[in-house]
């Protein structure tokens, strides 16, 4: 019996690998379906932006001479239709969809920092520190976010550019990460590796940078992801208004922008839905993918390291 055993612990040890951390998160991201065909659809998206202006012979431009000069339906030579401007929509759209993902990842990755540097700090110092820190947070949120970003857009030179839409939407767009973080932070304080830092004589911002962010990487990856359709959603917003990113520059909400002003809803509908449809893919794939890596790095789950 005993040698039964054995045998049967020798497999085992045989057949069973230890993995890290992070291979879980990938094992149990890749077993949510939907947050898969999401992530690919996703880089479907990034590559249509991206590598399509090398792919299609149109681009953004005015084309008055080449393209009709009135709007005409999508067929096999445009696939997107024109607009009456002798624009060939599919390459509008690539370039629209590039821009708005630039704003996109900056936003992203700037408004994720800001609000894991923030929340980290208010966590970590507590007392005035964190009183203040917060009480700048609710008054943030408070006041409308469209306001904000709106009245300063609207004096800012050089609208036609996107790094100067992404820089507002980053400032103003960090406020949820910093509270999510912060409170990530107020827990992870009082561990023993915290304590331990502080007994070697580690300084606050060792701390804060080698400890306590890293240990909420799972809080701030989640967030970038949902920024990015935060970013989009209020980039599309913006430009639809006349105050984010403006000719002879491109982006999915100057597209909408524009359609609605043609009269797009009835004989012209291409010019509205296509670039419509294209800002709620975006937002839909980014979501389901942030909601699979939520569930993927969420701490509760107890699963064998096997």
């Amino acid at each position: 019996m005993s040698n039964v055993t054995a045998t049967s612990f020798e497999a085992e040890a045989i057949t069973t690998k230890e993995r890290s951390q992070w291979q879980l998160i990938l094992s149990r991201f890749f077993r949510h379906r939907l947050a898969v065909v999401s992530l690919a659809g996703f880089i479907l998206i990034v590559l249509f932006a991206f590598v399509g202006p090398y792919l299609w012979v149109w681009d953004y431009k005015p084309h008055p001479n080449e393209l009709p000069t009135s709007a005409t339906p999508p067929s096999w030579a445009h696939p997107f239709g024109t607009d009456s401007t002798g624009r060939d929509m599919l390459g509008s759209t690539i370039r629209a969809t590039a821009q708005s993902l630039k704003v996109a990842f900056v936003v992203a990755i700037g408004s994720t920092v800001l609000g894991a540097i923030v929340g980290a700090v208010a966590g970590y110092f507590r007392g005035w520190v964190d009183a203040l820190l917060m009480r700048l947070v609710d008054i943030l949120f408070v006041i409308p976010f469209l306001v904000i970003t709106a009245a300063i857009a609207g004096v800012i030179e050089g609208g036609s550019k996107w790094y100067p839409m992404a820089f507002i939407l980053a400032v103003f767009g960090w406020l949820s990460t910093a509270r999510a973080v912060r409170a990530e932070t107020l827990s992870l304080r009082e561990k023993e590796f915290v304590e331990a830092a502080r007994a070697v004589g580690g300084s606050s911002a060792h701390i804060i940078f080698k400890h306590l962010i890293p240990n909420t990487m799972s809080v701030i990856i989640v967030s970038a992801t949902l920024q990015i359709a935060f970013a989009i959603l209020s980039e599309t917003t913006l430009s639809f208004l006349g105050l984010g990113i403006r000719p002879p520059d491109m982006s999915l909400g100057l597209l909408i922008e524009n359609a609605g002003s043609a009269s797009a809803f009835n004989d012209k509908w291409y010019l509205f839905y296509i670039p419509g449809v294209m800002v709620i893919l975006i937002a839909l794939t980014i979501n389901f993918v942030g909601d699979g890596l939520r569930d993927a790095m969420d701490p509760r789950q107890t699963m064998v390291r096997r």
